[in-house]
């Protein structure tokens, strides 16, 4: 009997033991299965399910590249700053945060709040702070109040060069000027940094790393000289108050190579400012000032009035259809195209031209006709070539067409030559019927500067890139009329400073050329208004061009109303400092 126990016992220890055996081999094959698994089956899919939980992919921003004026001073570049933000849930406090913060940091208190009472996990509090100004209010030890470093572009010439630089978005994406024709050069190439990092969010030291180093945007080197441009500005400024116009714009051109010395106009705007403030142009309360953000030397077209006649006068000399001595009978000082059209006293019927002055029927010569700005003598010059070799002319001195200056929404004109319009080529002569820029206007004038050839303007001389590799830039050139021509026609130009309607423009110590010209503006309904634009466009020495200057005055007051009286002056001031910008010898003859 105890023998028949102790055997149950042995036998129900053995069985034990089996059954401990067969559960640690079923343990250890559940553990091979697995590892198996894990490290055969699955070990791809794993390791890049665990490497996608440790790996970190951040893009690299660029530096903007920079943009000089033609002496390396810089017109914008980056700097560093700090954007403030909260996170709303950590807040303790957040209207006393919305007034204390918002006060210093002049943002609007409420906008504040209820960006703080939002349900959002991360909101600004205002984007590029300076940094003094953001320590400042990160040592108050607020909770939940943050900053990060972020980019912020800046324009150290302000108002002076707005209209060449143009500005940013508060993200640093080109809106205007150059910023934006150059916006993909000026931005680079992003860069990219790879690695893994552990749970506490520090870099793994011996995991993946990975960096694609950004490539910073090239550097703009323009033509434009920012003394001038300084000058150009101040007397746009000045214009404006002496002569109660809407605004005033200026460009500088140089005579052989087509480069933008300056270009400006007032009103201006401060480019620092618009980066962060959004402008609703169509709410706005003062249009003009909103309006200034666009570039009207570039953009802006208007009937050019008499400045149109050197083009005219040009084409005539040009296929030897008359000289400066020629006479031409019987100018008087009212022409009548169509019949009655002088006498009718409805403003659709065209046809009928004046001279700005009475005066008696005379025979005059081209040259006074040119001189004394005769529109009556200029249609009867233009009647000698005719509609189509005119048209032919206006076009091949680049009117009606862009001039393909490196800047953006150029503007290309208008040639209204309608069919059955008896009399279009009439208003043409005299610079109605057409409407130009006033950089395709300077560059006309240019040409006859440069001995008949034309010059495509631009801005950017050239372009470097991080490596110090420096690209110029091309331009077109193309003849118009010939070298003789274009003598003649400075002549015709001088004669206006020195004896006609421009003595205004005259300059100490240079021989001056250049037209005045006066055009009615057209109303909203079509019909020509008491306003005017007043211009003048010219260029110096006359004996040896270096510069064209065109000046545009709009709306001026009625006292003021012709380019002579508005524009010529501004002209004189812009050009003497011009040409003592680029050195040039006086004549002894201003």
């Amino acid at each position: 009997m105890a023998a028949t126990k102790a055997a149950r016992k042995v036998n129900r220890s053995k069985l034990r033991i089996a059954l401990i055996g067969l559960l640690v081999v079923a343990a250890w094959l559940g553990m091979a299965y697995r590892l198996v698994q894990i490290q055969v089956v699955q070990a791809a899919e794993l390791a890049e399910q665990g490497l996608s939980q440790r790996f970190v992919s951040r893009d690299l921003a660029p530096q903007r590249g920079k943009i000089f004026d033609r002496n390396g001073e810089l017109l914008a570049l980056t700097v560093e700053s700090q954007s403030l933000y909260a996170v709303p849930g950590q807040v303790e406090e957040p209207v006393w945060v919305a007034q204390q913060i918002g006060g210093l940091l002049d943002v609007d208190a409420d906008t504040l709040l209820d960006r703080l009472n939002s349900d959002q996990k991360f909101v600004y509090l205002k984007r590029q702070v300076d940094g003094v100004l953001a320590e400042e209010i990160l040592s108050l030890g607020v909770r939940g109040v943050y900053s990060l470093p972020e980019p912020k572009r800046i324009y150290p010439a302000g108002i002076v060069a707005s209209h060449v630089a143009g500005f940013v978005d508060i993200d640093g994406v080109g809106q205007e000027g150059l910023e934006l024709i150059y916006d993909q050069d000026l931005t680079g190439i992003p860069g990219k940094a790879e690695f893994e990092r552990s749970l506490s969010g520090e870099v793994i030291p011996q995991g993946y790393t990975r960096i694609v180093p950004a490539v910073p945007g090239v550097d703009l080197n323009t033509t434009i000289d920012l003394p001038l441009q300084y000058q150009a500005q101040q007397s746009c400024v000045d214009a404006v108050e002496r002569t109660g116009s809407a605004s005033c714009w200026v460009v500088a051109l140089h005579v052989e190579t087509g480069e933008i010395l300056a270009m400006t106009g007032a009103p201006g705007f401060d480019p620092d400012l618009r980066q962060t403030v959004d402008v609703d142009c169509d709410a706005a309360e003062d249009p003009p000032a909103c309006r200034a953000f666009s570039n009207f030397v570039v953009r802006g077209i208007l009937e050019p009035g008499s400045t149109q006649k050197l083009i005219t006068v040009a084409a005539a000399l040009e296929e030897g259809e008359v000289g400066i001595g020629t006479t031409i009978p019987q100018v008087a000082d009212e022409l009548e195209l169509l019949e009655d059209a002088c006498r009718s006293s409805d403003d659709e019927v065209h046809g009928c031209y004046r001279d700005f002055n009475e005066h008696e029927t005379q025979d005059m010569t081209v040259a006074q006709i040119f001189t004394q700005s005769s529109n009556i003598g200029t249609i009867k010059v233009a009647e000698r070539i005719g509609q189509d070799r005119l048209v032919e002319y206006i076009e091949a001195f680049g009117l009606g067409s862009r001039t393909g200056v490196d800047y953006s929404a150029e503007a290309e004109g208008i040639l209204r030559f309608d069919a059955g319009c008896e009399t279009c080529w009439a208003s043409a002569a005299i610079g109605y019927s057409v409407a130009v820029s006033p950089l395709q206007m300077a560059a006309a004038y240019a040409a006859i500067g440069n001995d008949g050839v034309w010059t495509t303007p631009h801005i950017v001389a050239s372009t470097t890139d991080v490596d110090g590799d420096t690209e110029v830039a091309g331009f077109e050139t193309r003849k118009v009329v010939s070298e003789t021509t274009a003598q003649l026609m400075r002549e015709l130009l001088a004669s206006v400073v020195e004896s006609g309607t421009g003595q205004g423009a005259s300059v100490p110590g240079y021989r001056v050329g250049g037209k005045t010209g006066t055009a009615n503006k057209l109303g909203e309904d079509g019909r020509y208004t008491d306003e005017t634009r007043a211009s003048f466009v010219g260029m110096a020495p006359i004996d040896d061009p270096q510069v064209v200057v065109a000046v545009v005055i709009d709306s001026p007051d009625r006292r003021f109303r012709t380019g002579g009286l508005a524009a010529a002056p501004v002209f004189s001031e812009v050009m003497e400092q011009a040409l003592h910008r680029l050195g040039a010898t006086p004549d002894g003859r201003g």
